[in-house]
C-alpha cells in the first residue's frame, strides 16, 4: 500500500527541541516560565495589534474562559456559527447556557450577517437577549467581520472570534482573532502550527488577560495558604509545551505560504473540471491561510459526488474529509434554536476537505492529481 497522505499533519521546524531542552535544563516544567512568556510575546508580535495573549491548554479552554468573562451563566443564550467543529459550541454547554445557531453565507461559508440580525431581533422579542456571539473563521477563511461587528455593536453584544483555524489570516489587513472582545487560537496537532496540544486567548486589556490567567490556574487567591473565592480551572499551558510553540512561531510565515500554495495547486487541477468549486477568497479584503483547502462538488454536472471522491482517495491511502457537519444537525444540539436557510447543510452534503499539509511533497501532489483526473475522467 502507498504511504499515507494525511489531511493536515504536524510539521516541525527544527528549533523546537532547543526551547524544550532549555526548559528541562532549567527545570521549568510547571505551567509557567520563560517559554510561556516568550510564546505569548511571539504571538502578540505576529498578530501586529494592541493585544495581550494568554497561553492555555487548548483553544476550547480559551473559549470557555472567554464566555465566563462575558458573563455567560446558567440559562443564558449564546449565538454560535453552525458550520464549525463542535469545540466552538461545547463551551456554551459548559456554562449551562443554550446555543443559538446561525447559518452560513455562500461567500466565506461563515456566519451569515442577515441571519445573525434576524436571530438577535427574535431572541430579544422573546426576552432572551444573547450574552455573546461566537463567529468562526472557517478553515482559515475570514468571516465578514465589518458586518458582524456592526450588528454586535448595535445590540451591545460582545463578539468572540474562534480563530482556531485562522492564525495568519487577515481581513482588510487586520489579523483574525483581534476584532472581537476576545479571540481564540488553537495549536492542536492538525493546526497550521502546533504545540501538540494547546491554545491561546487573545485579549484587548491586561485586566482581561490577568483574569484569564487567574481562572486558568485554579483561581487561587493572593494568600499564603490555598484560598479560593472563585471556581478555577486547570487550563494554563506548560513551559514545555510553550517551548514547542516558540520553535513553531519561527516558521509560521513559511507554513502559511505553503498552505496557500496547496490551495493554488487545487485551483490549478480543478480549473477545467466542471461542477467543482475550490473554496477561495471572495475579494482582496480576505486573506486566508488556507489551513484546509476544500471543494464543493455539484453532483448534477458530472454525476460525481464528494463521497465517491473521498472513497477514491481512501483507496490510495489519501485522507480527505467531509466539511464540518453543522451544529444544528448534531444530535447533541437537536433542541437548540437555528436561524437561516440551508446553506450550511448543502455545504456539508457536497463539500470535501483535501490534503493541505505544509509538509506535502511533489510526489504527494502527483498522487493527489492522478486520483482527481482519473476520478473525473470516468463516465
Amino acid at each position: 500500500m502507498n504511504t499515507k497522505i494525511w489531511l493536515s499533519s504536524p510539521h516541525m521546524g527544527g528549533t523546537e527541541q532547543k526551547y524544550v531542552n532549555e526548559a528541562f535544563d532549567a527545570n521549568w516544567v510547571a505551567p509557567l516560565g520563560p517559554n510561556v512568556d516568550g510564546f505569548e510575546k511571539d504571538i502578540e508580535t505576529f498578530l501586529n495589534a494592541d493585544v495581550k495573549v494568554g497561553a492555555l491548554s487548548a483553544g476550547t479552554a480559551a473559549l470557555h474562559l472567554a464566555l465566563i468573562q462575558c458573563g455567560v451563566v446558567h440559562s443564558d443564550e449564546v449565538i454560535c456559527q453552525s458550520m464549525t467543529f463542535s469545540a466552538s459550541a461545547n463551551p456554551i454547554a459548559y456554562c449551562c447556557a443554550t446555543p443559538v445557531f446561525i447559518d452560513s453565507e455562500k461567500d466565506t461559508w461563515n456566519m451569515c450577517p442577515a441571519a445573525l440580525e434576524e436571530a438577535i431581533a427574535d431572541r430579544i422579542s422573546k426576552g432572551k437577549k444573547p450574552k455573546a456571539i461566537i463567529v468562526v473563521h472557517l478553515y482559515g477563511m475570514p468571516a465578514k467581520m465589518d458586518e458582524i461587528i456592526a450588528i454586535a455593536e448595535k445590540h451591545e453584544i460582545p463578539v468572540i472570534e474562534d480563530a482556531a483555524e485562522a492564525l495568519g489570516s487577515t481581513y482588510k489587513g487586520k489579523s483574525c482573532g483581534t476584532f472581537g472582545r476576545f479571540g481564540i487560537l488553537s495549536f492542536n496537532g492538525n493546526k497550521i502550527i502546533t504545540t501538540s496540544g494547546g491554545g491561546a486567548l487573545v485579549c484587548h486589556t491586561q485586566e482581561d488577560k490577568d483574569k484569564a490567567v487567574f481562572l486558568s490556574t485554579q483561581a487561587r487567591d493572593n494568600a499564603p495558604h490555598y484560598q479560593h473565592s472563585h471556581i478555577g480551572y486547570n487550563y494554563r499551558m506548560s513551559n514545555i509545551v510553550a517551548g514547542i510553540g516558540r520553535g513553531q512561531m519561527e516558521v509560521l510565515s513559511d507554513r502559511v505560504e505553503a498552505r496557500r500554495k496547496m490551495h493554488d495547486f487545487y485551483v490549478r487541477i480543478f480549473k477545467d473540471i466542471d461542477g467543482v468549486e475550490v473554496f477561495s477568497e471572495p475579494s482582496n479584503d480576505f486573506y486566508s491561510n488556507h489551513w484546509l483547502s476544500a471543494i464543493v462538488i455539484d453532483e448534477t454536472t458530472k454525476g460525481k459526488n464528494r463521497e465517491d471522491l473521498r472513497l477514491a482517495f481512501l483507496e490510495d491511502n489519501i485522507e480527505s474529509r467531509p466539511l464540518w457537519k453543522p451544529m444544528h444537525l448534531q444530535p447533541v444540539f437537536a433542541d437548540a434554536p437555528y436561524y437561516g436557510t440551508d446553506v450550511a447543510e448543502k455545504l456539508f452534503d457536497n463539500g470535501l476537505c483535501l490534503p493541505s499539509g505544509s509538509n506535502l511533497s511533489d510526489d504527494d501532489r502527483l498522487r493527489i492529481e492522478k486520483i482527481v483526473k482519473d476520478f473525473f475522467s470516468k463516465n
